[in-house]
Formats: C-alpha cells, sequence, structure tokens
C-alpha cells in the first residue's frame, strides 16, 4: 500500500494543491507551501532510509527559475495590457459605447449592440471578470427597462463577458503563450529533435481572432432568430423614446463617432501592430497603455485621483500574477523532483484512443478544474503538466493553446459553479432569479460546444492564419 502510494505522489501532491484552493487559501501561498511540504516530506522519508522516488537535486534549479520569471519580457505584456484594460473601464469608454450602439428599431437590436460592445471592451480589457461587471452595470438595466426576458439579458451578458478569454489582445492567451513555449521546448528536448518553429503570443492571437469571430457571430444569430421567432423576449425599442434619447439631431452619426472610433482605432493599433510584424505583443501593450492614457484624458477622466486608482488596480492584479507565477515554479519543481513528468507520460500512453483519447481526458479535466480554479491556476498548474506530453505527441501548439482557451471559456459559463455567473450574479438585481442566469447561458454554452467540436474537427481554424501571416 505504502509503496503504491510513493508511486502516485506527483498525484497525491496535485490533489492536496486542489484541497488546499478549495479550504480558500491563497493561491500563491497554496501552491509554494504544499509544494515545499512535500519537498520536505520527501528529503526527510529518504534520510529514513524510505524508497521513495523523490530527486533532492532538482530544487536547485528554483533561483534560475525565479530570475528567468522576473526577467521574462513576454510577462511585461501583462501589466501593460491589465494598465490598458483599467484605464479603459476607468474611462467609462464603455458607457459611451454602449450608448451610441444600442439605439435602433431592430427586433433583438440591443443584445446585438451588447455583444458589439461586450466583444471591443473584452478585446480591451482582456479580463473576464471586468468585462461581466462592467456590461452588467450599464447595459442590464437598459435591456430590462426595454422589455428584454431576463433570462436572455443576462445570458448574453455572461457569454459576452466571457469573450474576454479568447479574444485578442486576452491576458489569459498571453499566460498560456508563455507556458506553452516553455512547454514546446520541453517537448522538443524529450523527442530528441529541435525544430526552428517556436510559439509566441502572437501566434496565439491571431490564432485566436477566427474562432473569436465565430463565436460573436454565433452569438448574434443566435439573439436575432430568437428576437424574430419570440419577439416579446427582445422587442424593438419604440422610435419616439429614440428620438427623445437622441436629442434635437435626431441623428445617431455623431454619438457613434465618439463612442465607437475611438477604441476601435485603439484595438486595431494593438492588433495593427502585431498582425503587421511592426512590434512584440510586450512592444503593442505599450502602444495600448498609452493609447488608453489617450482616451481617457479626451472623454476628460484623467486626473490625479483617477490615476492613483488605476496604478493601485494594476499593481495589484500584476502582483497577485506574479507571485502565483512563483508558487506555480516551486511546484512544478517539486511535481518533476517526484517523477510526475514520466508518470502523466506513462498515463497518456495507456490510455484508449492514443492522441486524441488524451487531448479529450485532458480537456475534460480542465473543464471541470474551471470550476475551481481561475484561468491562472490552471494555466500554471496544469498546462505546465500535461502541455510538455501532448506535444511530444504531435499536436500542434496554437491549436491546444486555443482550444484550452474556448474550453475555460465554456466552463467560466456553465452552472452552477462558473465565475462569469458568479460576477454577474453579484450586480444583478434581486428581482432576477438566478435560475434565469442559469437558463440564458444554456444556448451560449451550447454555441461554445460547436465551437470547440468544430475546431477538433478542423483544426485549420485556429491554425491556417498564424501559418499565413
Amino acid at each position: 500500500m505504502l509503496a503504491t502510494l510513493l508511486e502516485f505522489m506527483p498525484l497525491v501532491l496535485f490533489a492536496s494543491v486542489c484541497a488546499v484552493l478549495m479550504l480558500g487559501y491563497p493561491v500563491a501561498l497554496a501552491l509554494a507551501g504544499t509544494a515545499l511540504a512535500f519537498a520536505g516530506l520527501g528529503w526527510a522519508l529518504q534520510s529514513m532510509g524510505v524508497p521513495v522516488p523523490f530527486e533532492p537535486r532538482m530544487m536547485t534549479a528554483m533561483p534560475n527559475r525565479l530570475y528567468g520569471i522576473m526577467t521574462n519580457q513576454t510577462l511585461l505584456a501583462v501589466p501593460l495590457f491589465v494598465l490598458m484594460g483599467v484605464l479603459l473601464e476607468k474611462s467609462r469608454v464603455a458607457e459611451t459605447l454602449l450608448d451610441a450602439m444600442a439605439f435602433g428599431a431592430l427586433r433583438g437590436g440591443l443584445g446585438v449592440a451588447v455583444v458589439l460592445v461586450g466583444m471591443l471592451l473584452a478585446a480591451s480589457t482582456g479580463i473576464v471578470g471586468a468585462t461581466v461587471v462592467t456590461m452588467g452595470l450599464l447595459s442590464l438595466p437598459t435591456m430590462l427597462k426595454r422589455g428584454y426576458s431576463p433570462a436572455l439579458a443576462t445570458g448574453t451578458i455572461c457569454a459576452t463577458g466571457t469573450l474576454g478569454q479568447i479574444i485578442p489582445p486576452s491576458i489569459a492567451l498571453v499566460l498560456l503563450g508563455d507556458v506553452l513555449s516553455n512547454a514546446y521546448q520541453q517537448a522538443q528536448l524529450a523527442m530528441g529533435v529541435w525544430s526552428p518553429k517556436t510559439l509566441s503570443v502572437g501566434d496565439l492571437f491571431i490564432g485566436a481572432l477566427v474562432p473569436g469571430l465565430l463565436l460573436v457571430v454565433a452569438y448574434i444569430s443566435y439573439l436575432l432568430v430568437v428576437a424574430w421567432l419570440k419577439p416579446s423576449v427582445a422587442p424593438p425599442a419604440d422610435r419616439e423614446a429614440l428620438k427623445a434619447e437622441l436629442g434635437h439631431t435626431g441623428s445617431i452619426w455623431p454619438l457613434l463617432l465618439k463612442g465607437l472610433l475611438p477604441p476601435v482605432l485603439l484595438i486595431v493599433a494593438v492588433l495593427g501592430s502585431i498582425l503587421g510584424g511592426f512590434a512584440t505583443p510586450t512592444e503593442a501593450s505599450a502602444v495600448g497603455a498609452f493609447g488608453a492614457l489617450l482616451l481617457a484624458a479626451a472623454n476628460r477622466r484623467l486626473s490625479i485621483a483617477m490615476l492613483r486608482e488605476v496604478v493601485r488596480s494594476t499593481a495589484q492584479v500584476t502582483s497577485m500574477v506574479f507571485l502565483i507565477l512563483i508558487g506555480a515554479a516551486l511546484f512544478s519543481l517539486v511535481f518533476r523532483a517526484y517523477g510526475g513528468e514520466e508518470l502523466v507520460t506513462h498515463m497518456f500512453e495507456a490510455m484508449p484512443g492514443g492522441v486524441t483519447g488524451a487531448t479529450i481526458v485532458v480537456m475534460l479535466v480542465i473543464f471541470l478544474l474551471g470550476f475551481i480554479l481561475d484561468f491562472i491556476e490552471i494555466t500554471f498548474v496544469v498546462v505546465p503538466i500535461v502541455g510538455p506530453v501532448l506535444l511530444a505527441m504531435g499536436i500542434d501548439p496554437i491549436w491546444l493553446g486555443i482550444m484550452i482557451a474556448v474550453n475555460l471559456q465554456t466552463s467560466f459559463l456553465t452552472p452552477p459553479f462558473g465565475f462569469a455567473l458568479f460576477y454577474l450574479r453579484g450586480v444583478t438585481p434581486q428581482s432576477v432569479p438566478t435560475s434565469a442566469i442559469y437558463r440564458g447561458v444554456v444556448p451560449f454554452i451550447v454555441l461554445q460546444l460547436l465551437m470547440l467540436l468544430a475546431l477538433s474537427l478542423f483544426p485549420s481554424l485556429a491554425t491556417w492564419l498564424p501559418s499565413v501571416v
């Protein structure tokens, strides 16, 4: 019994980390603390003569790992993209944008506007929680006031908010790109081959464009079909009310240009500089942060108090990410010291279905872990474990990264534990029952599962554009 337990110590370590996280301890401390406890346990058992498969010399790589994290140029994009997102949120660009696009007597027009604004906001902030909360505060009261079904309104906002997971420049893709790049190098070493092909964050950004836009089109198509079949759940706006809101000019164009043009130009500048090869994602993030600063000044929202709040929020998020990175690096070292990579490799090779079976199991595990862990924890804890093994089996790293991102996006939307549901519930009036939110997201979950199926059957949806660019 003891020999079997010692053989599966890497899995015990992983289960222990999940248990500590579910007890409510901070992620970074849970990762580092549990890893150090298991490292001490391995050293103590070996000193007592117990044949535990633990290699303590691997722990000497920790200083180099930490130095590599703090000097990683790719990860420098994280605080800059966070700064850009917080600036846009505080400068109320989304509020002006929604006012500009929510007009029109089209059935379901307000829902379509929410999806489009949410897409632009997701591309601007790259943070799921910020997008869901912002869209919930801005658009939910208007949608309910105009007669939208609570289920359809909340489902639309939740689904749109999770687009921040896949629409570039997403922070999730920045972190995934860095982790998968390291996993790709490990896979090449494991196979004993070297290839000039590398994986960058820009590759994931480009690969995510087609799936992300297809999801947006699917959401809009669903809303238009529902509004056509059931006009009562998504009624058109009253024409007289629209004229009153537009003012004496009766024209939407001035408001549309003011609200839509600046954020679109900012996103085009960020993504265009990456796609055109003019800038790396890190350099583009600096362009985005500076552009967001100019937008805040143009909207007359820039002040010392606002800047202080923005810098504080950015520092908090960045500190959290890098602390988790350090904890995850320690966890990864201890996991490998116990022979975790070899154990996972043998388990995957023994699975029925080969590469397909292993991929399905990994996607299912990540989907379930999305109920209890945020994307940062999953990216730094799970992906470094399974990534090198799957990539060594011949899976394309860009396709794998996009599949993980869409999978987590679906997980964050799935009742009863989806993070997006919790975010929206916190800003939803008590008159809207939780059951309405759960019912509303079901059609969007189906659409995202269909997207996962499409990516599985047609990997070129994620890999074609990066190969061309």
